[in-house]
């Protein structure tokens, strides 16, 4: 971790997706995924990130593991500038930053045993005799609540939250600082994903890993995250504590998307908050606040010029003129 205890820093990242306007023009239209963004996740914590679909919040994660390639912007990792790294310098720094994905059906090869599955970041970076190896892979599968014999098997032969597991496993097999959680628990059933978060909370312990939890629903990552941050349209639009977050939501677009999700007591009710119009297009953003076409409280400067991501209070940084102008 650098100084300040961050064990990953981003600043001013960016990434333009390039489409054509048509077959036959020769003009490029730019997707803009991920757009300015500052953050940083302190060594052992768990930051939570959340947003819509298609708001950039997984490319944001495969940009801090460098397997897109940013536009422009810096990726820091415990302090070292990794954001040109070329690919013998970024094959050793991937042995501390892992990914675990969203589909458990498709992130694993069915044509290999969950043994060989598990081994092969081992074998890719020569690490232990085939023995020693072995034994890691069987020290994993019972860490992640599987069985020793489970390792001759094929991943068809398990459901989807024993998948999401053998997963883990195959992101714990090189010790790494870091890992990227993309979406792990929304192809589960819902008492499934109780499972792979309470997995999840106990392996960080036991390995004092740091998260970047990657999520849709708030409610998914309540419970499991230090700190969350909201992305709306390749923008940060609000990070506090997690606490923070959903006890005194500031950011319009984090208000709307908590009323969004239903309470579990049939007791309490919930105002929804309604959006109005359409999704902005990440090709062809609005100017100023990219959501200020669908907020309620937009107001004269919001459609002028891009609200910067400020600390209203201590720990709770919001990017919205609701609260002062930008300094």
């Amino acid at each position: 971790m650098d100084a300040n205890g961050n064990l990953v820093e981003v600043r001013e990242l960016k990434k333009f997706f390039p489409v054509r306007a048509s077959f036959l023009s020769r003009t490029k239209t730019f997707v803009q995924a991920v757009v300015g963004v500052n953050l940083n996740i302190r060594s052992g914590e768990t930051l939570g990130l959340v947003g819509e679909s298609g708001c950039g919040k997984s490319t944001l994660g495969r940009l801090i593991l460098r397997l897109e390639e940013p536009t422009e912007g810096q990726i820091f990792f415990e302090g070292e500038d990794i954001t040109h790294y070329d690919s013998g310098r970024l094959r050793h720094m991937r042995r501390q930053m892992q990914i675990i994905f969203q589909d458990p059906y498709s992130s694993l090869n069915p044509r290999k045993t969950v043994g060989s599955i598990i081994e092969e970041p081992l074998v890719i970076h020569k690490i232990g005799t085939r023995k020693e190896r072995q034994e890691r892979v069987i020290n994993l599968i019972q860490v992640v609540g599987l069985r020793p014999e489970h390792i001759n098997r094929y991943p068809h032969e398990f459901s989807g939250g024993q998948r999401q597991r053998i997963g883990i496993a195959r992101a714990l097999a090189l010790n790494p600082k870091l890992i990227i959680a993309d979406e792990p628990v929304s192809a589960l059933d819902v008492s499934i994903q109780a499972q792979v978060l309470n997995l999840l909370e106990d392996l960080q312990d036991e390995f004092h890993l740091t998260y970047l939890f990657i999520a849709h629903d708030l409610h998914v990552v309540e419970h499991i995250s230090d700190r969350v941050a909201v992305m709306h349209l390749g923008r940060i639009a609000e990070l506090a504590p997690s606490d923070e977050i959903y006890s005194r939501p500031k950011h319009p677009y984090t208000t709307a998307l908590l009323s969004a999700n239903p309470i579990p007591d049939p007791t309490l009710e919930r105002k929804r908050i309604i959006l109005q119009g359409e999704v902005p297009s990440p090709i062809n953003p609005p100017p100023g606040c990219n959501f200020h076409t669908r907020c309620p409280h937009r107001f004269e400067p919001c459609d002028q010029a891009v609200p910067q991501l400020k600390e209203i209070e201590a720990n709770h940084w919001v990017a919205c003129y609701l609260y002062g102008p930008n300094k």
